[in-house]
């Protein structure tokens, strides 16, 4: 019979617990409609917007600078000049390719250099392999050829495609490594 008790006991208590807690929700439900109620939303009018009034162009006896004529003349200089430009600057494709010009410039390094007896020569660094190069020689990935060796740089001409697929010239220098020294801190 304790056992039946102890069950009565418990569902008393859960009823008695449900009770209280509806009518706090009830409580709640009452205010939230009352502030509802109460709230007016303020909106700010705005200004009016100011009259545009258009003014026509009035040209001070200069040429018109959206002539079709001259914008015509523009486009054919500027076509003559990428023409003769992509005439003078392009890769030699039919040439045999030298072994640094499958390694990007980024991954070489400069790390000596040399003067011979036929010009001087830089020291390159590539996949842990040492390369002698000299002027003239190709490396990387846009036809670059080596212009000038220093003590402490390789200079390089090399011929990419702008945006427009046009060959362009661009320089590019690949800067002495100074040896790291292991050990110090």
């Amino acid at each position: 019979m304790s056992r039946v008790l102890k069950c009565t006991a418990l569902l008393c208590a859960a009823v008695a617990l449900a009770a209280c807690g509806s009518s706090d929700e009830d409580e709640l439900r009452q205010w939230m409609q009352e502030q509802r109620a109460n709230a007016r939303p303020r909106v700010i009018p705005i200004e009016e917007p100011k009259e545009f009034k258009p003014q026509d162009y009035i040209g001070s006896g200069d040429a018109d600078p959206y002539s079709p004529q001259r914008l015509t003349q523009a486009l054919r200089r500027d076509s003559n000049q990428t023409a003769s430009n992509a005439a003078l600057i392009a890769p030699e494709l039919a040439r045999r390719k030298e072994p640094l010009e499958s390694f990007p410039t980024d991954a070489m390094t400069m790390v000596g250099y040399l003067v011979k007896a036929d010009g001087p020569t830089a020291l390159l660094k590539v996949d842990n392999l040492i390369y002698p190069v000299k002027r003239g020689n190709y490396l990387g990935l846009n036809y670059g050829k080596i212009v000038k060796i220093s003590e402490t740089a390789i200079e390089l001409r090399e011929i990419v495609q702008d945006s427009t697929g046009d060959w362009i010239e661009r320089h590019t220098t690949l800067d002495l490594q100074e040896g790291k020294q292991e050990g110090k801190k």
